[in-house]
């Protein structure tokens, strides 16, 4: 059973495990289990998402209980206007205390019907929490230098974060698309675990209806207390 984490009479927040899709989609033909299906399951009623998590990132995911709310809040998505969200990654290396990556993205070939432009300005700011290391050996060093970091994407474009992380040369443990493989294979097998490791901890917007804001929060599930204390 999803954990929802909010629900009123137009919205539905649940905290998504990792390695759950959205929705059904054509590049993972072989799923057949989706957060949206589940949800309209478990609530007995149809729901609509308005927003993305990458399948293997976790935390806050919101759905509409109606068409007219899932319109106002994907354009309120779009727009970015009063919305916040706040990520929590492990990466690798370590970064600096702070700063913002302004990085442009080329869009993805199923971003959007709309390719007129194919590149898109995008910005994220990262804020280091905790510097870590493993005993695991990466080349000629003995050990692997990793970091918890904060994460809050200005702008919203499709995978975005990982893409940014890959782009300073700090990427989130666990993406085999952005990520190092041996890396990612090396952690899995020290920790016992393999998981891309970045959770969607906070999202804050203005109620689509009442206007009132509407902070939700997804706390980092168990499994984040296997990472040595800093």
């Amino acid at each position: 059973m999803l954990t929802v984490l909010h629900q009123d009479e137009h919205l539905v927040a649940i905290d998504k495990p990792p390695g759950l899709l959205v929705h059904r989609t054509g590049l993972d033909a072989g799923e057949t289990r989706f957060a949206m299906q589940l949800l309209r399951d478990q609530l007995g009623r149809h729901v609509w998402p308005v927003h993305r998590l990458d399948k293997g990132t976790s935390g806050v995911l919101l759905f509409a209980l109606d068409a007219d709310t899932a319109r106002r809040v994907g354009q309120a998505f779009e727009q970015g206007h009063g919305l916040h969200k706040t990520y929590q990654a492990v990466v690798r290396g370590w970064p600096a205390d702070e700063g913002e990556i302004d990085h442009p993205l080329r869009r993805l070939p199923d971003d959007s019907r709309d390719t007129r432009d194919l590149v898109q300005t995008a910005q994220t700011r990262y804020r280091t929490l905790a510097r870590l290391t493993l005993p695991l050996a990466q080349g000629p060093h003995p050990n692997t230098r990793l970091a918890r970091v904060a994460l809050h994407p200005l702008t919203g474009r499709r995978h975005q974060l990982r893409r940014h992380l890959k782009h300073i040369a700090h990427p989130i443990v666990g993406d085999a698309t952005h990520g190092k493989g041996p890396l990612n294979r090396d952690v899995a097998a020290h920790l016992g675990l393999q998981r891309l490791w970045l959770h969607a901890t906070d999202l804050a917007l203005p109620h689509p209806v009442t206007g009132l804001p509407l902070v939700l929060h997804a706390p980092l599930g168990p499994e984040w207390g296997m990472w040595p204390q800093a």
